[in-house]
């Protein structure tokens, strides 16, 4: 009698995704990101809101210091609140990617309204939202806006679990939790 192999699952894909000081501004407008994250079947990993002072919003930027647009992203990011989450989905990067639309608000107006950024951006810089474009700068990023959180030992410890069977939403943190694994930034 022959036993039927179970197709192997894929492994989940992390990826960052900020909610920017525009969008943070308007309750209504960060509600909407986080239903969208919710909605599109994102696990979320850790989220956590902090405000950066100019040398931070530099030192992640650093990369387009001496850009047209460097000096006026560095002093937006630092304008105010954002909310930084770790998300985890099989094709985490381009979806996100996808939900959020192009970087130009103009053109996401026009090619994308349904996304994100054609639905409440404002300019090229107050676009509501960030994420990652590659998985060596979602793994670079993470560790920038979480430096507690060890990728290796997600993936060692969590990742398993949750591609099995993920758990409820905390309602209150906007988290996914699993026993034993999940912990907001509240939780101390």
């Amino acid at each position: 009698m022959r036993t039927a192999l179970a197709a192997p699952q894929r492994t989940l894909q992390l990826t960052l995704a900020v909610v920017k000081p525009d969008a943070m501004a308007h309750p209504l407008i960060l509600q909407a990101v986080h239903r969208i994250i919710v909605e599109n079947k994102f696990l979320i990993i850790r989220s956590k809101d902090l405000l950066w002072n100019r040398q931070q919003s530099q030192r992640f930027y650093q990369e387009h210091s001496g850009r047209f647009f460097y000096q006026r992203l560095v002093e937006f990011m630092a304008s105010g609140p954002m909310r930084a989450y770790i998300l985890a989905h099989q094709e985490a990067i381009s979806l996100w990617r996808s939900l959020m639309g192009p970087t130009k608000v103009f053109r996401a107006q026009h090619t994308h309204p349904e996304s994100i950024r054609g639905a409440f951006g404002l300019t090229d810089t107050r676009n509501t939202v960030h994420g990652s474009d590659s998985a060596t700068s979602a793994s670079r990023e993470i560790a920038f806006f979480f430096p507690e959180f060890s990728e290796e030992a997600w993936f060692r410890d969590e990742e398993p679990h949750l591609r099995r069977e993920p758990g409820p939403d905390d309602p209150k943190a906007g988290v996914h939790l699993w026993p034993e694994y999940g912990r907001t930034e509240t939780d101390g």
